[in-house]
């Protein structure tokens, strides 16, 4: 990276938020700008999320950008590999390669408020720019418990994110600790490798059937001819979900039947009735992610499991114990715990217009106005941001709704002219994130009766948007300049009094 390079834009992370900012930049003409990677490759969570069984519990045709339209998915749900593939295939199409900068990891972000521009320290370099847009995304940081006695087990420990293909689990005996998204592909992969598998479960999953099935070459065929019918199968695949999101959103009562076919699906594969009754959720159906596979109940109904109905509370020396007392010898310890979700880690590196990092601001739980823009924070954008999160649908419609945020953005700056900031007004976050919590009130994601990822320190939902997708789009269409500060380089000393470094919008 070159000494002291300024670019107008500055994107973090090359998963499907920062690559899809860097085509949404080009095709708004913006074309100085770079993508800072940690790593030496795209794809972001899919590039880091490679254990055994990995793949999206969201259609293909859905978990893809409308501007980068693929015919050849393989399968209605795809795989990690075939994801991934597609991120470097976007990366190619659209000429972004000369963009990236791999093993560039951002160890800080300082917010200049005399040159308004943000100057960004990372691993191979440092450089200014006029606009940060953040694409680091909640599930980049694994979140490993602190379990006492962890640092002196004798074997392998790992996360399902950091997995260690270098590791045989063939003839081990193998603690799973969590039964989260990650957790439920793993368990079948691995259950028939290894001589035990012990399962430890805080809280059971709701789990429905996934009806994967292969798309044959008749359908991709005719995917490539006449691409409208790709097209019309992505439309339905959403509108199905749309109508879902009420149920979720405003009438949680009506999730009964869904459980009813959850719990359908867990008396056919599970005989035990005993296991079962260590499976069945005592939370409604969508409070905690709906979680899909048709191999998990199979596998741990398996005479090589154990399902221990706790969490993992102590390691001594090679066993593991739960909180109930129970322990098992093992030679691995493999953790499906989830992600720094609602503590972000980038948070803590981004210095804004007041000297406080944006994880001190957000000490009290994470707020944005339109999910975008932190007040104090100017010229920084968030993809992915607080309350952006989907309990049903496609992350891809929410990170496009957002995308066409900041091209709004950048055209009003553009519009403002010189060298203009725009800073989220503290009342306008305020506003917009009483609006968010009022809506979540009747949520099942806050009325289910449980405790989620989705939930920060406090117990708020700073995670998931309580509506549609399409009502998240009309509201990111356009930037409302009266919900900004407009910031100018502070007046000459010899100014008239009246020249002010802050205009009211």
């Amino acid at each position: 990276m070159a000494e002291h390079e300024h670019v107008r834009v500055a994107v973090v992370g090359s998963g499907f938020g920062g690559l899809g900012a860097a085509v949404r930049l080009r095709r708004e003409g913006v074309t100085d700008f770079v993508v800072l990677e940690r790593a030496g490759s795209v794809g972001g969570t899919w590039r880091d999320n490679s254990y055994p069984g990995c793949a999206c519990d969201v259609p293909s045709h859905l978990y893809s950008f409308s501007f980068a339209p693929h015919p050849d998915w393989p399968r209605s749900f795809s795989g990690q590999e075939h994801i991934r593939a597609y991120l470097e295939h976007v990366a190619d199409t659209f000429g972004l390669r000369p963009h990236l900068r791999f093993d560039s990891e951002v160890k800080r972000m300082v917010w200049d408020t005399e040159r308004l521009w943000w100057e960004v320290e990372t691993g191979s370099g440092t450089l200014t720019a006029d606009v940060v847009v953040s694409a680091t995304g909640p599930l980049s940081d694994p979140k490993v418990p602190d379990i006492p006695g962890l640092d002196t087990f004798p074997g392998k420990v790992f996360h399902s994110a950091r997995w260690d293909h270098d590791y045989d689990l063939r003839g081990k005996r193998v603690a799973m600790v969590g039964t989260g998204a990650s957790a439920i592909q793993i368990v079948p992969s691995i259950q028939p490798l290894v001589s035990r598998l012990t399962l430890f479960q805080r809280t059971p999953p709701w789990v429905l059937p996934r009806l994967d099935r292969a798309i044959s070459g008749a359908e991709r065929a005719l995917h490539r001819a006449l691409p409208f019918t790709a097209r019309l199968r992505r439309g339905l695949l959403w509108g199905v979900r749309e109508l879902q999101v009420q149920a979720f959103t405003k009438h949680p009562g009506e999730l009964g039947l869904v459980e009813q076919l959850a719990k359908r699906n867990m008396a056919r594969a599970v005989k035990d009735p005993a296991l079962r009754a260590r499976l069945v959720p005592d939370y409604r159906i969508g409070c905690k992610r709906i979680l899909l596979s048709s191999t998990y109940y199979p596998a741990i109904a398996r005479p090589n499991v154990d399902v221990v109905a706790s969490g993992l509370s102590e390691v001594r020396g090679s066993t593991v114990v739960a909180a109930d007392g129970t322990g098992a010898e093992v030679d691995a310890i493999v953790f499906g715990t989830g992600f720094h979700v609602t503590d972000m880690p980038i948070a803590e590196r981004v210095v804004g217009a007041e000297g406080r990092t944006l994880a001190e601001t957000w000490a009290g739980g994470m707020e944005a106005l339109r999910g975008a823009s932190a007040a104090g924070f100017p010229n920084w954008m968030t993809l992915i941001g607080p309350n952006t999160g989907l309990g049903n649908s496609s992350m891809i419609l929410m990170i496009e709704s957002q995308l066409n945020y900041l091209a709004d953005y950048l055209r009003q700056l553009d519009v403002l002219g010189g060298r203009v900031a725009l800073d989220a007004r503290r009342s306008a976050v305020r506003v917009w994130n009483h609006r968010v919590q009022q809506r979540m009130k009747r949520t099942v994601w806050n009325t289910g009766g449980c405790t989620s990822w989705y939930l920060d320190a406090g117990g708020r939902n700073t995670t998931v948007w309580p509506g549609t997708t399409s009502e998240f789009r009309r509201e990111t269409r356009r930037v409302d300049l009266s919900e900004y500060a407009v910031l100018r380089a502070p007046a000459k000393k010899n100014a008239a009094p009246h020249e002010n470094a802050e205009v009211a919008a």
